[in-house]
């Protein structure tokens, strides 16, 4: 069974406690993470006239537009990686391919320079 954890945290210059399994480090890297956002939008001009309600709302769509602009990132790198694991199983069956071909090129060479070492030994035993 995980162990909660208990702590509190600043946000908006307001003390929370939170619980929960994370380590108490992620619970302050997400307080963090929402004073950020919050800092943000109080810079913006008329973010203080707004009512808390519809102030958020706009912290809520902010960190909605932060998630799903991370997850269509996450989508990306998970496409290029699938491309380039493709890309190298291509490169590696072409390795092998190539190394399958110098071998049998080294065979035929091999059986080539046999008869000729044996003439050459017969040319200098006369």
């Amino acid at each position: 069974m995980n162990q909660k954890n208990q702590m509190e945290v600043l946000i908006d210059g307001k003390i929370y406690k939170l619980s929960g399994a994370e380590e108490e480090m992620y619970l302050q890297k997400v307080a963090a993470y929402l004073n950020g956002k919050i800092g943000k939008l109080r810079e913006e001009e008329g973010f203080s006239r707004l009512s808390s309600d519809y102030q958020a709302v706009l912290l809520q769509l902010n960190i909605a537009d932060d998630y799903f602009k991370e997850e269509e990132r996450a989508n990306q790198l998970e496409s290029e990686k699938s491309e380039l694991e493709k890309e190298i199983y291509s490169l590696k069956h072409e390795l092998i391919t190539t190394q399958m071909k110098m071998e049998k090129m080294e065979k035929e060479r091999e059986k080539r320079e046999k008869p000729r070492q044996r003439e050459q030994s017969k040319a200098i035993s006369l």
